[in-house]
């Protein structure tokens, strides 16, 4: 089928994430947002706009942990502190049958790490990375890597952040512009 599944890391930030769900809404699309624990602590507001406008949710960890440089202890406690953010009353955001999503940050997990979460949460990996977060990385090349590698299926990793901000907001339109004229769709996972 013709659906791609944005998704978006690090956030959510003021600067940045309003101006993706702004995008989002202008093309009907919805996106799945894995979010850092404690960004999501110091901006209630914008997140509370990505629940209200049926984005999906991930779990990004508390710190944005590469679980390549923590002992397992000390990433597990990071993935359970943003797991008790998500699931606070006042956002509602876990339940259901489905496991919750989780990403990696850096896309690194140890072996032993993957086994322990992978019955609790639902891994989300991706098959095209934009590099938006690189800042050798010119906007046109992150908007040719979309265009290139995206197909029916693709999970699309864009980042809702600072770093990534100059990049993103050049492909981002152009990448929702040219997948709807072929008749894609852009759904959560």
């Amino acid at each position: 089928k013709k659906v791609l599944y944005l998704t978006f890391d690090d956030g959510p930030i003021p600067e940045v994430t309003p101006w993706v769900l702004d995008e989002l809404k202008k093309h009907k699309a919805k996106a799945t947002f894995f979010c850092i624990g404690k960004n999501i602590d110091d901006n209630p507001e914008v997140f509370k706009r990505i629940i209200a406008e049926g984005h999906r949710i991930g779990n990004h960890t508390y710190n944005h942990y590469n679980g390549w440089k923590y002992v397992n202890r000390e990433y597990y406690e990071n993935v359970e502190d943003c797991a008790r953010v998500l699931a606070s009353k006042k956002w509602r955001v876990t339940g259901g049958k489905e496991l919750p999503l989780f990403r990696p940050p850096y896309g690194k997990l140890k072996p032993s790490q993957y086994k322990h979460l992978k019955d609790k949460y639902r891994i989300v990996m991706w098959d095209v990375l934009t590099l938006d977060y690189n800042l050798q990385v010119s906007k046109k090349r992150v908007l040719n890597t979309v265009l290139k590698h995206a197909g029916p299926g693709s999970i699309i990793v864009f980042h809702d952040s600072l770093k990534a901000q100059p990049r993103m907001q050049y492909a981002l339109p152009k990448v929702l512009e040219h997948f709807s004229a072929l008749g894609y769709t852009f759904a959560a996972l």
